[in-house]
């Protein structure tokens, strides 16, 4: 039988935890995740007119918490102390995709939750 053996302690976790919590975030970059959130939900007010067929509902207020956390841990592997808007970028899909409910029409449409970000991304301003 192979014995496992544990790579980090339970203390190491909760430390990296709170480190995650302490890594840096412009307000600017708060803002644009907030962006992104609410063009999921109100995309006509972000040059999105088009997708708002698609889309049933978008993003609740726990995606830009989730959001924001996310980028900042994405961060802190980077091994920075601070977000920057590539992190953001990074881990959107992963973090929004099922926060996105597609319509008929978009499923009709072979259209995904992924390319709705995807539109998303380029359109609303990088800070």
């Amino acid at each position: 039988m192979t014995k496992i053996a544990p790579v980090v302690t339970t203390e190491d976790i909760m430390k990296a935890r709170h480190l995650v919590r302490e890594v840096y975030m412009d307000e600017k970059i708060e803002q644009y995740i907030l962006d992104i959130v609410f063009a999921t939900r109100f995309p006509e007010e972000y040059k999105l007119a088009k997708l708002k067929p698609f889309i049933s509902y978008g993003g609740s207020p726990r995606a830009s918490i989730n959001l924001a956390l996310a980028a900042k841990a994405y961060a802190f592997i980077k091994r920075r102390g601070y977000v920057i808007p590539e992190d953001v970028r990074a881990i959107c899909h992963d973090v929004m995709r099922h926060r996105i409910g597609l319509t008929y029409e978009a499923e009709a449409e072979n259209m995904t939750s992924e390319m709705i970000l995807n539109e998303i991304l380029n359109v609303v301003e990088v800070p």
